[in-house]
Order: C-alpha cells, then sequence, then structure tokens
C-alpha cells in the first residue's frame, strides 16, 4: 500500500507486502552520477514524512516511526525497528532484530550488531577532530556488539566499542570502550557490576 504524495524514485525495489504512508520519499537521489537502487525487503512499514535515500539496503519486516531519515550506503538487516524522529546518516550497517528508538542520532560508520538495543535520545558521535582539516578523512562511529542495550539519553565518542550484552545506564558519557558484559553508567561512564549481577536476565 503506497500513502498519498509519496514520492517513489525509479530505482526503488520494493518487497511483498512493502506499506509507505504520506508524504515519504523513497530512493532520493545524491545526483546524476550516482543512480544507485533503494531496495526494501517485504512486510515493511514505512510512516508518513519519512526520507530514504538512495542505495539503502532494507531487510524483511523493517518499520520506522514518522520523520525518520536514512542516508545513503547504509545496510539495515531484517527485523529492524527505528522510532520517529531518528537520523541514520550515510554508510551505516544494521544487522537483525535491532531495535532504535525515538530521536536518536546514529552517525557514519557506526555498526550495530545482532539484537541490539538503543534507547530514545541516544547521541552516537563519529568525528574525533571535528574542526580541523582532517575530520572528514579520519571520521569513525562506534561500534555496539550483539545484544547490548544503550540506555535513554546515552552520549558514545567516536570509535567506541560497547561489548556484548554490555549496559549502558540512562545519560551515561561513554568515553572508552565496555567490556562484554559489563555495567556502565555516569558521566564519564564508569563500570558498576557484570550483567550477571543484575536481578532479572534474559536469556543470552
Amino acid at each position: 500500500m503506497i500513502g498519498e504524495f509519496v514520492r517513489l524514485y525509479s530505482r526503488v525495489r520494493l518487497g511483498d507486502d512493502v506499506r509507505i504512508e504520506d508524504f515519504s520519499i523513497i530512493g532520493r537521489p545524491l545526483g546524476p552520477a550516482e543512480a544507485k537502487t533503494t531496495e526494501i525487503g517485504a512486510h515493511g512499514l514505512i510512516r508518513s514524512h519519512a526520507v530514504i535515500y538512495e542505495g539503502v539496503s532494507i531487510g524483511e519486516r523493517f518499520s520506522c516511526g514518522h520523520h525518520v531519515l536514512i542516508r545513503e550506503n547504509t545496510v539495515i538487516g531484517a527485523n529492524v525497528s527505528i522510532g520517529s524522529n531518528s537520523v541514520i546518516e550515510h554508510s551505516v550497517r544494521i544487522e537483525d532484530d535491532v531495535r532504535i528508538h525515538s530521536n536518536c542520532f546514529i552517525p557514519e560508520h557506526t555498526v550495530l550488531k545482532r539484537g541490539c538495543w538503543v534507547g530514545p535520545n541516544a547521541v552516537f558521535t563519529n568525528a574525533k577532530y571535528p574542526r580541523s582539516s582532517a575530520a572528514k578523512r579520519t571520521l569513525v562511529g562506534p561500534t555496539i556488539e550483539e545484544g547490548a542495550i544503550v540506555g535513554a539519553n546515552v552520549t558514545i565518542l567516536p570509535g567506541i566499542r560497547v561489548g556484548k550484552r554490555a549496559l549502558l545506564g540512562a545519560g551515561a558519557v561513554v568515553t572508552h570502550n565496555v567490556e562484554d558484559g559489563a555495567v556502565v553508567a555516569g558521566n564519564p561512564a564508569r563500570r558498576l557490576k557484570s550483567i550477571a549481577e543484575l536481578p532479572y536476565q534474559e536469556p543470552p
């Protein structure tokens, strides 16, 4: 189902049962020299006012909220959800079963591994030297490993690795790598305990 005033560019490929709500733009070109295909897998739901650039590949059962922006050369796996007003910059890799809540900023070259969870208003960064002439050449996004949880309002600095099944407490400012299974919080974030010490645990 395609809503009203939807712009589908010519190199867009939609799977079966993809629903695109009103005022969305899919396959937005970068320029005449690019002409890359945009693919959206079966059973996807794209809510109103979303903008997805050309060269994006999205797996099956994708859903996004209103006013989501996804830039070019981003690869998204199956069963991924992105909340309203979130921005996914170019060249991001998002694996299967990832959940990104509303109002998140995910910059270029970020990697979100399978099953990780990003809370609302999380901000990832990728510029180590924002005002230098080398800023664009030295961009490096964070890597969030499998099953890690990023709490609400967390800020993660460039190039940080958050380990498997780690938990970043709400409002944490993450300035150093986080080991697998660690619980960290604060500004700067510090290790408090291991995930195994929490009173309730989901199976790995």
